[in-house]
Parts: C-alpha cells; sequence; structure tokens
C-alpha cells in the first residue's frame, strides 16, 4: 500500500508540474479592414457585444485633435467607424455603469456609448501621458496611467485622486484591476502587482521588453504585449512564454482585449491600421 500511494503521489505531482507549465498556442481566425486608423486600445462590452477601438488617426502628441472611438463586431466588421471625433490622441479604454471612459494625452474622457457624446473631461493634475485604464466595477473606480511621470491614479465619485507615483514604477503602462491589486505592466518589462490596502508591491513576472497590454487570462495567468511587436503569456509561477514575435515584420502589438469566455484576442496593430484576431488554447 505504501508503494502504491508513493507511486500515485509522484503521479499526481507530475501531473500538476505538466499542468503548470502547459504551453498556449494561437491561431489567426481574422484581420479588419485598414480604416481604424492608428488602433491603439480595444475594449469589449460584454452586454452589448461590442468592440470598441480607440484610434489615434495620426501621431500619439496632444496637437493631433483628429482621434476617434470606433466599433467593430467579433468579426471584425467596422459596425460605426466614428462613434466620438475629435479626440487627442486617444489610449486605453475602460467601461464603468454604462459610460465609456478613454485617456487623452492630459484627460480621462467620459463618453455615452451608445450616442458617442462626450459627457465630462477630466483634467489630471502634471499629466505628461496618460495610457491604459483598469476599472474597479464593484467600488465604482476608473484607475489608469500616466506612463512619463511614472504615477497612477483614480477617478472616484467624481474626484481626481493619485494612487501611487515613483519607486518600482517605471513608465508604466498597462493596467488593470484584480482581486484588490493593480496589475501593471512596466516600461522596464516587468509585470507588477500594487496591493491597495498594503501599498506595496511585488513583482509578477520580468524579462520582457516595455509592456504595453496586460490582461488576466482568465486562469489565474497573464497576458501582456510589448508595443515593438510581441505577445507574451505569463503563467501562475510567473514563467513566461513568447506567443507572437511580430518585430521582424515591423507589425505593433498595442493594448489588445483578451475574452476569456470566448478564447478570443484581439490586438490593435498600430502602424498598420487593422485589428487581429487570435483563437488561444
Amino acid at each position: 500500500m505504501k508503494k502504491s500511494f508513493k507511486t500515485g503521489a509522484f503521479f499526481t505531482l507530475m501531473l500538476l508540474s505538466n499542468l503548470s507549465f502547459s504551453q498556449v498556442t494561437m491561431k489567426k481566425l481574422w484581420e479588419s479592414d485598414t480604416t481604424l486608423t492608428t488602433p491603439e486600445s480595444i475594449l469589449f462590452e460584454p452586454k452589448s457585444k461590442t468592440v470598441f477601438v480607440s484610434c489615434i488617426n495620426g501621431g500619439p502628441a496632444a496637437t493631433n485633435e483628429k482621434s476617434f472611438i470606433a466599433k467593430i463586431d467579433l468579426n471584425g466588421k467596422t459596425t460605426q467607424l466614428k462613434l466620438t471625433e475629435n479626440l487627442h490622441s486617444t489610449k486605453g479604454l475602460g467601461f464603468l455603469d454604462g459610460k465609456l471612459y478613454v485617456t487623452e494625452i492630459f484627460k480621462l474622457v467620459e463618453i455615452d456609448p451608445k450616442t458617442g457624446k462626450v459627457l465630462n473631461k477630466y483634467e489630471v493634475p502634471e499629466a505628461k501621458f496618460l495610457n491604459d485604464i483598469g476599472v474597479d466595477t464593484k467600488n465604482k473606480i476608473v484607475y489608469f496611467t500616466d506612463m512619463r511621470s511614472d504615477r497612477l491614479w483614480k477617478l472616484e465619485k467624481g474626484q481626481m485622486v493619485k494612487v501611487v507615483e515613483g519607486g518600482p514604477l517605471k513608465s508604466p503602462n498597462g493596467v488593470f484591476f484584480e482581486n484588490g491589486k493593480l496589475i501593471i505592466g512596466n516600461g522596464d518589462g516587468k509585470i507588477l502587482a500594487y496591493d491597495l490596502q498594503s501599498q506595496q508591491f511585488s513583482t509578477i513576472a520580468e524579462g520582457m521588453g516595455g509592456i504595453d497590454g496586460i490582461l488576466s487570462d482568465g486562469k489565474n495567468g497573464y497576458f501582456a504585449s510589448e508595443w515593438r511587436g510581441k505577445v507574451w503569456h505569463i503563467n501562475t509561477e510567473g514563467k513566461t512564454q513568447l506567443l507572437l514575435d511580430f518585430v521582424d515584420a515591423k507589425v505593433n502589438t498595442a493594448d489588445f482585449e483578451y475574452i476569456p469566455s470566448k478564447k478570443l484576442m484581439l490586438i490593435p496593430t498600430f502602424l498598420k491600421n487593422k485589428v487581429l484576431a487570435y483563437s488561444v488554447e
């Protein structure tokens, strides 16, 4: 009986080890047309089954007043090219209480997603280069990064509050909220976790290039993108796996969207002016 128990335990450990280091695979499904000029960020809203795309439509500078928000479906068809126009170098997207949020370089913009009307523009003190958005739907908080000032901000009850700055933050870009923590993609290639209660940082993974997008894989791991053209998977032990490498092809991979229920990843290609869709297994 002892021998049988030890053998069973050994194979159980082996199975758990294999699951821990199981490889993720991706298969291309489609690509959109090139009317989505300089797409930077993508957000799927499940209730309306709508995919929002923030299109810089030019250079990422404050003087750019031609940015817009587009809507596409899950097959890559554009359903409304310009839901909201005349924005300033749009970046990250978030959704809270029926409102769409997008960062301009110096402001956080609140939009009615049905009409495209701008409802509010929130000033951000000493903003330098606002970027990605993460949302805590339970506590009704919109978090976002200012990558050139190494700061994280939040909009809570209409008030703009600085969450944290400096420390291990180095050009923070991608961010999302998860279980009382902010998961942050750093410019030095690290994935950080910031515990909002203890106000302490920890490192989830490192060794990648400058991170653009970061999201949960729905299985306690993460997906991350580098703007220069790489997509990574980070497992529960912080091990990294390179999934896509478009660097030589000069295809950027900006602030992507991942939909766990559909095992679908949508990747904005920035200068290539289109969105790529991949199934994830």
